[in-house]
């Protein structure tokens, strides 16, 4: 065989692989590079493939494999916008407090709140069973709790200070009452001080509750004239309760145990005495009771404008005997019947306009001139007690302006009711007086505790 034929021989073979003259390795090494490119360009990456990766819904058929697929990583977003939150709102109840008003029901306070007809008689009808709701006064409030779908779910008020009664709905949607009671704790407080221009300025300086000053010149009016007799330098002392709750604030004043007032270097102290389980007096340190059979001033907050004795007449003009004392008070002032006894007269009266007398033991007589109106229900007959409203200021008869003209009747006698000597009221026994010296001891023990106390805290 020629080197020709070898030649024409071996480029047929590859002629016949290749074909237009390519040869099998030619072929072959262009079909690697292709592929190698398409691979390259093509050729998803690891992320595509997971962002790309079909999500299959858990069915019966799945294995347990599948729906344990890792799945994708949320993407961190930062935002200025505050996402809202998922669920519904939260509900809240709506309170409503109200003052009862005169002329006012507990019903009718619950039906101008919003209440429906059915609610507010449910929960009277359930309040009654320990509260007459017709013992409402004047000021107090009602608190009120409706439901969103106004819904009345509680209501709440304060007979006292220690008393509040709920009533609330129980499981079965009925309305129940319940009380409860503050447990309140007794405390003793003392005050004392100098007065320079009147009591009631010198005892609220030292923080006297009103009630308490109150009482302390209650006490005392049978035997003091506030309002002439107290002086400039003149001293008081008092030691009373105090009831506080369990934060210590004060709730409520009580008694006074103990009082004193030095009027014109005069000491006069009286001592709180039980006398009987539901009698309580105040008694000197002799044991003489403090209560006179009269009041002196039968009327609060009234002016001395015309004393007992001569005086120029202001309607007449001339000098006249003037048999009682006047007290000047606005319109309507409440006079008190000065002790106990019967009404013997009730009417007009001549120049004394409407006139009311009161009979009392001891052979003492009260008188009550140019009064406007009589308390209803007090008529000729009736008998009253000391303290007792029996009338009102006015000017009927023969006055220049509103004031009560009182008089006092010794054995039909009239005298001069501020200067009258009174027979002491309530006498201890000898076995009850050796119980009250002992309780003197008591208190004059209490009240040097105290003043120590206050001396020690004003330092």
């Amino acid at each position: 065989m020629s080197v020709d034929t070898v030649r024409k021989s071996r480029h047929a073979s590859f002629s016949y692989v290749g074909r237009e003259g390519c040869g099998a390795l030619q072929l072959g090494l262009g079909i690697l590079l292709v592929g190698l490119i398409i691979g390259v360009t093509f050729a998803p990456s690891p992320d595509n493939l997971t962002e790309k990766s079909v999500e299959i819904q858990p069915t019966e058929l799945q294995s347990e494999q599948t729906l344990m697929a890792p799945q994708k990583k949320p993407s961190l977003i930062l935002a200025s916008v505050t996402p809202t939150q998922d669920g519904p709102a939260t509900t809240t109840d709506k309170i409503r407090s109200l003052k009862v008003r005169d002329g006012d029901t507990l019903t009718s306070i619950m039906l101008s709140a919003g209440a429906i007809r059915v609610d507010a008689h449910g929960a009277v009808n359930a309040l009654s069973a320990i509260f007459d709701p017709r013992n409402l006064r004047i000021g107090q409030r009602i608190h009120l709790t409706f439901s969103q779908d106004n819904n009345l779910k509680e209501m709440l008020l304060n007979p006292s200070v220690i008393r509040q009664i709920a009533v609330r709905r129980d499981e079965n949607r009925n309305f129940k009452a319940s009380v409860t009671v503050r447990a309140l704790t007794r405390r003793m407080d003392f005050a004392r001080g100098q007065i320079r221009s009147s009591l009631y300025k010198a005892a609220i300086g030292k923080k006297v509750p009103v009630s308490v000053l109150t009482e302390f010149v209650r006490i005392y009016s049978w035997d003091v004239d506030f309002q002439r007799e107290i002086k400039h330098g003149d001293a008081f002392e008092v030691a009373y309760e105090r009831f506080v709750d369990d934060s210590g604030r004060a709730i409520r004043e009580g008694k006074i145990i103990f009082a004193k007032l030095v009027l014109s270097g005069t000491l006069k102290s009286l001592y709180r005495f039980n006398v009987q389980p539901n009698r309580i007096g105040y008694f000197d340190q002799k044991g003489r009771s403090a209560r006179r059979p009269l009041l002196r001033t039968p009327i609060d907050g009234a002016r001395l404008s015309s004393r007992f004795g001569k005086r120029r007449h202001p309607v007449l003009g001339y000098t006249k005997v003037h048999r009682g004392v006047d007290f000047a008070a606005p319109r309507g002032t409440p006079i008190y019947a000065a002790g106990d006894g019967v009404v013997s007269y009730r009417g007009r009266k001549g120049t004394y306009g409407k006139y009311l007398r009161i009979r009392h033991p001891g052979q003492f007589d009260t008188a009550y001139g140019h009064m406007s109106r009589f308390k209803k229900g007090v008529t000729r007959g009736t008998r009253v007690i000391q303290g007792q409203v029996i009338g009102y200021v006015g000017s009927t008869g023969r006055s220049t302006g509103p004031h009560l003209h009182y008089e006092i009747l010794a054995g039909g006698r009239q005298v001069n009711p501020l200067t009258v000597k009174m027979p002491s009221g309530i006498k201890l026994e000898p076995k009850m007086l050796t119980k009250f010296q002992a309780s003197r001891s008591s208190i004059d023990l209490l009240v040097a505790n105290l003043q120590r106390e206050t001396m020690i805290s004003q330092r």
